[in-house]
Protein backbone atom coordinates (compact mmCIF):
# COMPACT_ATOMS: atom_id res chain seq x y z
CA UNK A 1 0.00 0.00 0.00
CA UNK A 2 1.06 3.58 -0.40
CA UNK A 3 -0.29 5.27 2.65
CA UNK A 4 1.22 7.15 5.55
CA UNK A 5 -1.24 6.37 8.35
CA UNK A 6 -4.01 4.00 9.43
CA UNK A 7 -6.78 6.37 8.31
CA UNK A 8 -5.31 6.64 4.82
CA UNK A 9 -4.68 2.90 4.76
CA UNK A 10 -8.40 2.27 5.28
CA UNK A 11 -9.28 4.69 2.49
CA UNK A 12 -6.83 3.08 0.08
CA UNK A 13 -8.23 -0.34 0.94
CA UNK A 14 -11.79 0.88 0.28
CA UNK A 15 -10.68 2.44 -3.01
CA UNK A 16 -8.93 -0.78 -4.02
CA UNK A 17 -12.10 -2.77 -3.33
CA UNK A 18 -14.13 -0.25 -5.37
CA UNK A 19 -11.71 -0.60 -8.28
CA UNK A 20 -12.01 -4.40 -8.05
CA UNK A 21 -15.82 -4.07 -8.17
CA UNK A 22 -15.27 -2.38 -11.51
CA UNK A 23 -13.00 -5.21 -12.67
CA UNK A 24 -9.91 -2.96 -12.68
CA UNK A 25 -11.36 -1.63 -15.94
CA UNK A 26 -10.05 1.64 -17.36
CA UNK A 27 -13.51 2.33 -18.82
CA UNK A 28 -14.63 3.13 -15.26
CA UNK A 29 -11.89 5.68 -14.60
CA UNK A 30 -14.21 8.65 -14.03
CA UNK A 31 -16.42 6.69 -11.60
CA UNK A 32 -13.30 5.53 -9.76
CA UNK A 33 -11.95 9.08 -9.58
CA UNK A 34 -15.25 10.28 -8.13
CA UNK A 35 -15.06 7.57 -5.47
CA UNK A 36 -11.44 8.47 -4.68
CA UNK A 37 -12.32 12.14 -4.32
CA UNK A 38 -15.25 11.21 -2.08
CA UNK A 39 -12.89 9.17 0.11
CA UNK A 40 -9.91 11.54 0.25
CA UNK A 41 -11.64 14.90 -0.32
CA UNK A 42 -9.37 15.58 -3.30
CA UNK A 43 -7.06 13.73 -5.71
CA UNK A 44 -3.42 14.19 -4.69
CA UNK A 45 -0.69 12.75 -6.91
CA UNK A 46 -0.29 9.68 -4.69
CA UNK A 47 -3.94 8.71 -5.14
CA UNK A 48 -3.72 9.22 -8.91
CA UNK A 49 -0.62 7.02 -9.08
CA UNK A 50 -2.37 4.36 -7.00
CA UNK A 51 -5.32 4.37 -9.42
CA UNK A 52 -3.05 4.24 -12.47
CA UNK A 53 -1.26 1.19 -11.07
CA UNK A 54 -4.47 -0.62 -10.16
CA UNK A 55 -5.92 0.02 -13.62
CA UNK A 56 -2.65 -0.68 -15.43
CA UNK A 57 -2.68 2.65 -17.24
CA UNK A 58 -0.13 5.48 -17.36
CA UNK A 59 -0.29 8.06 -14.61
CA UNK A 60 -0.41 10.71 -17.36
CA UNK A 61 -3.79 9.39 -18.49
CA UNK A 62 -5.25 9.63 -14.98
CA UNK A 63 -3.75 13.08 -14.51
CA UNK A 64 -5.14 14.19 -17.87
CA UNK A 65 -8.68 13.24 -16.86
CA UNK A 66 -8.34 14.79 -13.40
CA UNK A 67 -7.12 18.10 -14.78
CA UNK A 68 -9.59 18.17 -17.68
CA UNK A 69 -12.76 17.98 -15.59
CA UNK A 70 -13.44 20.90 -13.25
CA UNK A 71 -15.23 18.78 -10.66
CA UNK A 72 -11.99 17.03 -9.73
CA UNK A 73 -9.53 18.76 -7.42
CA UNK A 74 -5.83 18.14 -6.89
CA UNK A 75 -5.72 20.29 -3.77
CA UNK A 76 -7.35 19.80 -0.39
CA UNK A 77 -10.64 21.60 0.14
CA UNK A 78 -12.14 22.99 3.30
CA UNK A 79 -14.83 21.25 5.30
CA UNK A 80 -17.33 23.59 3.65
CA UNK A 81 -16.87 24.33 -0.04
CA UNK A 82 -18.72 27.51 -0.96
CA UNK A 83 -19.40 27.74 -4.69
CA UNK A 84 -20.62 30.96 -6.24
CA UNK A 85 -22.25 30.45 -9.64
CA UNK A 86 -20.75 32.75 -12.24
CA UNK A 87 -22.93 31.66 -15.13
CA UNK A 88 -24.48 34.47 -17.15
CA UNK A 89 -27.78 34.69 -15.24
CA UNK A 90 -26.03 34.68 -11.86
CA UNK A 91 -23.29 37.04 -12.96
CA UNK A 92 -25.68 39.72 -14.24
CA UNK A 93 -27.60 39.48 -10.98
CA UNK A 94 -24.60 40.19 -8.76
CA UNK A 95 -22.56 37.01 -8.37
CA UNK A 96 -19.33 39.02 -8.66
CA UNK A 97 -20.26 41.16 -5.65
CA UNK A 98 -21.27 38.06 -3.69
CA UNK A 99 -17.92 36.42 -4.45
CA UNK A 100 -16.06 39.58 -3.36
CA UNK A 101 -18.04 39.64 -0.10
CA UNK A 102 -17.15 36.01 0.69
CA UNK A 103 -13.49 36.75 -0.07
CA UNK A 104 -13.57 39.80 2.20
CA UNK A 105 -15.35 38.05 5.09
CA UNK A 106 -13.26 34.87 4.96
CA UNK A 107 -10.01 36.70 4.07
CA UNK A 108 -9.20 34.31 1.22
CA UNK A 109 -9.47 34.46 -2.56
CA UNK A 110 -11.36 32.22 -4.93
CA UNK A 111 -9.73 28.79 -5.05
CA UNK A 112 -8.23 29.16 -1.58
CA UNK A 113 -8.99 27.54 1.76
CA UNK A 114 -8.99 29.24 5.14
CA UNK A 115 -6.02 28.42 7.37
CA UNK A 116 -8.25 26.49 9.78
CA UNK A 117 -9.36 24.26 6.88
CA UNK A 118 -12.98 25.16 7.39
CA UNK A 119 -13.94 27.03 4.20
CA UNK A 120 -12.96 26.96 0.54
CA UNK A 121 -14.33 29.48 -1.94
CA UNK A 122 -14.80 28.32 -5.52
CA UNK A 123 -16.89 29.28 -8.51
CA UNK A 124 -19.02 27.30 -10.92
CA UNK A 125 -19.97 28.15 -14.48
CA UNK A 126 -23.62 27.14 -14.11
CA UNK A 127 -25.65 24.98 -11.75
CA UNK A 128 -28.73 24.87 -13.99
CA UNK A 129 -30.85 26.93 -11.63
CA UNK A 130 -30.98 30.18 -13.58
CA UNK A 131 -34.47 30.96 -12.28
CA UNK A 132 -32.97 31.14 -8.78
CA UNK A 133 -30.07 33.41 -9.80
CA UNK A 134 -27.81 34.34 -8.21
CA UNK A 135 -27.02 30.95 -6.72
CA UNK A 136 -24.53 29.89 -4.07
CA UNK A 137 -24.02 26.30 -2.95
CA UNK A 138 -22.30 24.84 0.08
CA UNK A 139 -21.24 21.19 -0.24
CA UNK A 140 -23.93 20.78 -2.89
CA UNK A 141 -26.78 22.45 -0.96
CA UNK A 142 -28.16 25.22 -3.20
CA UNK A 143 -29.16 28.68 -1.97
CA UNK A 144 -31.13 30.67 -4.54
CA UNK A 145 -31.87 34.39 -4.87
CA UNK A 146 -28.70 34.95 -2.88
CA UNK A 147 -27.39 38.45 -2.24
CA UNK A 148 -24.44 40.13 -0.59
CA UNK A 149 -26.34 40.55 2.67
CA UNK A 150 -26.80 36.77 2.93
CA UNK A 151 -23.05 36.11 3.15
CA UNK A 152 -22.73 36.65 6.92
CA UNK A 153 -25.81 34.53 7.59
CA UNK A 154 -24.47 31.65 5.48
CA UNK A 155 -21.04 31.75 7.12
CA UNK A 156 -22.75 31.72 10.52
CA UNK A 157 -24.88 28.74 9.49
CA UNK A 158 -21.69 26.74 8.81
CA UNK A 159 -19.58 28.08 11.68
CA UNK A 160 -20.19 25.19 14.14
Amino acid sequence: MCCSNKLSEGKYKELEEFIKLHNNNEAHLIVILHKAQELFGYLPREVQVFISKKLGIPYSKVYGVVTFYSFFSTTAKGKYVINVCKGTACFVRGAGEILEEFEKKLEINQGETTQDGKYTIDTLRCVGACGLAPVVSVNGKVYGHFNKKDVDKLIQEYSE
